[in-house]
């Protein structure tokens, strides 16, 4: 109680002193307005220039402010972090000096500490952008990429540490679910939730070799820990992240598909799921992380109820709000989520080159939606070359040798398997003109009892010879197919035989495209799984 009551005097003074902030002559810099937010664990200057964040001294036990020296640290903490995704945005850790009656930015010794931050215009979070229809399928590919890149540099979980163990993820998501039985009261959320709990147990078994194998593969990295819409900005061009969990190391050290699934699940509930598939796909092409999709559908439960959870602690200290649909449409999306309408489709491309597959299945991964595989990505990625990178490989050699083809369609095969395990339609992008390339596929897709699509695009050859010449000119794209391939390919592609041809769907790419035709007649083949 007395530790509490100190904590109590404390978080008093360090209000007023950051109330006494509130003055011009307090900053070192021109100030073009004062206002003062509050959150649950922090107050935020606001002057129209900087951004100043200064923690509460709270002890909270999943945060421990308590003490000035625990406070300055986190503010260190807080700006090595961030400086990682926002660099343009967090600015330098200064002292708040001079005295409590009369404190002042930068003077020292410390009476407190605050983390310095450009400030940006509250109408540039993402969360907001989305709502106004502001966002992009063009943008959200560029965050997947940086989200990736950001990913790739992290440090690793150690093997031997608290991190990324099975019980390590299995605790939080059961704690989801006792939070949720004590602050939700409403019967009917109740009973979507006994069920939630019962598949989630179901998914824990499954998934938990799936699990070990992340930590062991590097998979457990040190992220954000709090990747949802909120806490994403519009600077200039560039979407970028700000307010990374520097509070709470579990929170932070986390598989790098569970922070992916925040802000898909994020992306989803608020009804925009071209976006989400547009992160998730741009995501996956850089990292080449198709193995985390297997977890993929735990984790966006799991989110879900993170929110739902938030939402009813919210809702139980108001008791007189009668609003349950902040918790309501999270535990709905979790329920759909979890228990999905459709079995998963898996769609392959067949076309010589330039015939239009790449751009045909970019509109699909958005629009049915979708997770896509690359084979001109995934080809390179196996032989240790970047998206751009030239091979040197002459015709039907190097990286474009039989043995490497063969390879490639393996990696892609073992790969959809993963997606559509994990419940996801999945679209192969690669030419497919072996039979034993679209066999192996079959294979998969009657494995998993799943329906297949063979989408045949088609061209004339003036039209392959002239995309195939500019794609070359333009250096912007992964495939390094030109025309000597593409007579090689005209000599040497297989036919459809009767068994393949009711799996198939031809597109004229010379044509315009119907895409949502298109998309109806994939959807006709889920309904009655052909």
């Amino acid at each position: 109680m007395a530790a509490r009551n100190e904590l109590n005097s404390a978080t008093a003074a360090s209000a007023l002193l950051v109330g006494r902030l509130a003055r011009p002559d307090a900053f070192p810099h021109e100030v073009d307005q004062l206002e003062i937010l509050e959150t649950h664990i922090s107050w935020i200057i606001l002057t129209g220039i900087y951004a100043y964040k200064i923690k509460k001294p709270l002890e909270l036990g999943f945060l421990d402010f308590s003490t000035l020296e625990l406070r300055k640290h986190f503010c260190e903490e807080e700006l090595r972090l961030n400086q990682r995704f926002a660099p343009e945005i967090y600015v330098d850790v200064v002292t708040i000096g001079g005295s409590p009656e009369q404190p002042e930015i930068g003077l020292k010794p410390a009476l407190e500490w605050a983390v310095r931050m450009h400030e940006f215009a509250a109408n540039a979070r993402l969360d907001r952008q989305v709502m106004q229809n502001h966002v992009s399928v063009i943008d959200m590919q560029d965050l997947g990429e940086s989200i990736a890149r950001t990913h790739d540099r992290a440090p690793v979980a150690s093997r031997d540490g608290p991190f990324g163990t099975v019980d390590s993820v299995c605790k939080p998501a059961l704690d989801n679910f006792q939070s949720l039985k004590q602050d939700c009261p409403d019967q009917d959320l109740q009973n979507q939730l006994a069920v939630l709990e019962r598949w989630n147990a179901v998914e824990i078994d499954r998934l938990e070799s799936d699990l070990q194998e992340r930590l062991e593969n590097g998979r457990i990295r040190e992220c954000h820990g709090d990747l949802h819409l909120a806490n994403l900005v519009r600077i200039d061009a560039r979407i970028v992240a700000f307010d990374c969990l520097e509070f709470n190391t579990a929170l932070r050290w986390i598989d790098v598909i569970s922070e992916v699934s925040f802000l898909v699940m994020d992306t989803l509930v608020h009804g925009k799921s071209d976006l989400a598939y547009a992160f998730l796909n741009r995501y996956l092409e850089v990292s080449g992380d198709y193995a985390g999709i297997a977890l993929l559908r735990f984790y966006l439960v799991y989110r879900c109820l993170v929110r739902a959870k938030v939402n009813a602690v919210l809702h139980s200290q108001l008791p007189e709000s009668s609003d349950l649909a902040p918790i309501t449409r999270y535990v709905e999306l979790a329920t759909s989520l979890a228990q999905p309408s459709e079995e998963p489709t898996l769609i392959i491309t067949h076309g010589l080159s330039g015939s239009g597959k790449t751009w045909l299945t970019d509109q699909l991964t958005v629009q049915l939606p979708a997770i896509r595989m690359r084979s001109d990505l995934e080809r390179k990625r196996l032989h240790g070359l970047s998206d751009l990178e030239s091979s040197g490989s002459e015709l039907a050699s190097g990286i474009y040798s039989s043995a490497a083809g063969e390879q490639t369609y393996k990696h892609l095969a073992s790969m959809s398997r993963a997606c559509l395990s994990g419940g996801f339609n999945t679209i192969i992008d690669a030419a497919f003109l072996h039979r034993e390339q679209r066999s192996m596929f079959l294979a998969v897709a009657e494995d998993l009892h799943v329906p297949i699509v063979i989408l045949d695009c088609h061209a004339s050859h003036a039209a392959l010879r002239h995309r195939i010449t500019e794609r070359a000119a333009g250096g912007s794209d992964a495939s390094e197919a030109d025309l000597g391939v593409l007579e090689h390919q005209l000599t040497t592609a297989q036919q459809f035989v009767d068994w393949e041809q009711r799996h198939v769907i031809h597109v004229d790419s010379e044509q315009k495209i119907n895409v949502q035709a298109l998309l109806q007649q994939i959807r006709g083949r889920q309904s009655v799984g052909t």
